[in-house]
């Protein structure tokens, strides 16, 4: 009897620690056995800001976090991965990694600092672990690392070409030392035990979940690149049964007839669908020329494509989550200065489609691109230099394109009414 009773003790204690991560059933995420909704951002430089070296970073992580508790956003999205050497251009330094399974102590106790803050604020976050672009290292560096060849860098490198370096990241998923290197920073991070509060992350329930990569893409090796979904996500949940799994895609973005995103978000450890929309970047918004006309068409549009995503979801019993969306200021300006009327009305469209999803147990949450807060560019449209400030915008992408600034009252005032909507 004695032993009986022992069991239900440590089955109910099981239970009770697995209420506190955040779940996926059905088309819902879940927390403590409610719907877990959540308005969220993109703040993926919060663990430079957090790096143990970085005094100054970390009291300004500290006022943009409370900032983004003021405003209602209670999800995070940050990378947990960057890759060095740190000479080389266009990319976020110092690096996490900095060599083949070498690493930045200051970065990794910088995430340590992040978890912990956040959680003293009741948010989440959603922890990227690779990215498919060179702003961070991503793909492109393992592929470097591995075959000793030079990343043909796309712009602002001089002629750099897109298809060439997208090619070149798209090996990563045929490299089989490449895949070692990147589950050793898979165990590295998620089997970590965070010194400052000396919690084992993967008994965190601040983390969400882990992201595979930030929109990875994998149309030039199809078959290895869906084996790397399935496998990866099979590594994580093998290390780690308490925290969701997302692949971190864009969705059918660049193929918009393919199916990509039904068989990527299809494999039984991907727990919930994820969707970005990029109006200019997908060639559906010219904000410099005709820009009521223009916007018309790039609501429409990314109406019609979060909705296409949020049915994929539904017809995979899987939740949804848009963790990528922004749009550029008024008049393609990039200064802090300019206004964004526009950018906010495409905010409360896009956004308002998404509550209706919400309310109808569609769809869970949003991470907009990006926030900036405080932070502000050595002058409008400059590239991202070490020693500049961190913004929204990554540093191979001109500064003050898609960030949110502290002093954008007009968005911030849209922000904060659908976070109302989504947790009135």
């Amino acid at each position: 009897m004695l032993k009986y009773c022992n069991f239900i003790l440590a089955v109910g204690f099981v239970q009770m620690l697995q209420a506190q991560f955040v779940q996926g059933k059905h088309t819902q995420l879940y927390l403590e056995d409610s719907p877990y909704r959540f308005s969220g951002t993109n703040l993926w430089y919060a663990m430079n800001l957090g790096a143990s070296d970085n005094q100054k970073g970390r009291e300004r992580l500290a006022k943009e976090l409370d900032r983004l508790k003021n405003i209602g956003i209670s999800n995070l999205r940050i990378m947990a991965a960057s890759e060095g050497p740190d000479t080389e251009p266009w990319r976020v330094v110092p690096a996490m990694q900095t060599s083949p399974q070498k690493y930045n102590e200051q970065l990794l106790e910088g995430l340590d600092y992040v978890l912990d803050q956040v959680a003293k604020r009741d948010m989440k976050v959603v922890l990227c672990l690779n990215n498919m672009w060179p702003w961070t290292g991503g793909f492109a560096q393992y592929v470097s690392w591995v075959t000793g060849e030079s990343i043909p860098y796309p712009p602002p490198a001089k002629n750099g070409n897109w298809l060439k370096f997208i090619k070149f990241s798209s090996r990563f998923f045929v490299l089989e030392k490449a895949q070692e290197i990147y589950k050793t920073h898979l165990s590295t991070v998620v089997l970590r035990k965070n010194t400052i509060n000396g919690k084992l992350y993967k008994e965190d329930p601040t983390i969400m979940a882990w992201q595979l990569a930030n929109e990875p893409r994998g149309f030039l090796n199809k078959k290895a690149y869906y084996h790397w979904v399935e496998s990866t996500s099979g590594y994580i949940k093998s290390l780690d049964t308490n925290h969701l799994v997302s692949v971190g895609s864009e969705g059918n973005a660049v193929f918009p007839k393919s199916n990509k995103a039904r068989i990527e978000h299809a494999y039984k450890n991907i727990d919930y669908v994820t969707a970005h929309i990029w109006a200019q970047n997908w060639r559906w918004y010219t904000p410099e020329a005709h820009q009521e006309k223009a916007l018309r068409k790039a609501i429409k549009k990314a109406k019609r494509y979060l909705l296409s995503h949020v049915k994929i979801a539904q017809s995979l019993h899987k939740p949804f989550v848009l963790d990528e969306f922004g749009l550029a200021r008024d008049s393609g300006s990039y200064s802090s200065e300019s206004t964004t009327e526009y950018r906010d009305r495409y905010f409360k469209e896009v956004l308002g489609v998404l509550v209706a999803q919400i309310k109808q147990n569609k769809a869970s949450g949003f991470n907009f691109w990006a926030w900036a807060g405080e932070g502000r560019p050595r002058h409008p449209k400059s590239v991202w230099k070490p020693g500049d400030a961190f913004t929204g915008d990554p540093p191979f992408e001109h500064q003050g394109w898609y960030s949110v600034y502290d002093t954008d009252t007009s968005t911030i005032e849209v922000l904060k009414e659908i976070a109302k909507q989504i947790n009135p």
